[in-house]
């Protein structure tokens, strides 16, 4: 099985008092550009979306389609513990493309780049390591050893990376004024 993860469970602390993921871009919400990014490519054949920081609302306001959200109740731990949970749900898919609730520009055609990618791939923007990053079963098991605020790098340390500043983009949303930001960029995208 081949699954999509996206994590969306922290706080985004730095964009104010609104929930960033529930922020309009495009008349949806922030984190539905990734939802349906993942679900618009079909060989991903479960897509899961880990929730955490203001889950409820979250779930009352974004259209999931296909996609399996769950919420990680330790989110405050920080990023291990998000990646933790979803591992946790995929655990047994022989690859995982991983992407972020808050960086709504990563398109379907962008994550099907890497569908093909052995484990351990992840894509970076101008020589800058972001999003979709490759995971296999064994990248899945030391997962379970992660604490804190820290993903996947270490475990990626090393592997092969895709230049894919000419695809798309991966910047993400950490505050107003990057949604600023990318609103002007997704009129080319969106």
């Amino acid at each position: 099985m081949i699954a999509g993860l996206v994590l969306a469970a922290g706080p985004g602390t730095r964009f104010g008092e609104q929930p960033k993921l529930l922020a309009e871009l495009g008349g949806r919400p922030l984190l539905e550009h990734a939802v349906r990014a993942q679900c618009a490519v079909p060989e991903l054949e479960r897509v899961v979306i880990v929730l955490g920081a203001h889950a409820d609302e979250v779930l009352e306001r974004v259209d999931f389609g296909r996609a399996e959200p769950v919420v990680c109740e330790e989110w405050r731990e920080g990023q291990g513990a998000s990646l933790r949970r979803g591992a946790q749900e995929v655990a047994g898919a022989e690859k995982v493309l991983v992407t972020l609730g808050d960086a709504p520009l990563v398109t379907p055609a962008l994550i099907s780049h890497f569908l093909d990618q052995p484990a351990g791939t992840r894509a970076v923007y101008g020589g800058r390591p972001g999003h979709p990053v490759v995971l296999g079963p064994t990248h899945l098991r030391d997962i379970a050893r992660l604490r804190g605020d820290h993903g996947a790098r270490d475990l990626l340390r090393g592997g092969r990376t895709i230049e894919c500043g000419h695809l798309g983009s991966g910047r993400d949303v950490d505050t107003p004024q990057d949604l600023e930001a990318i609103r002007n960029e997704a009129r080319t995208v969106i």
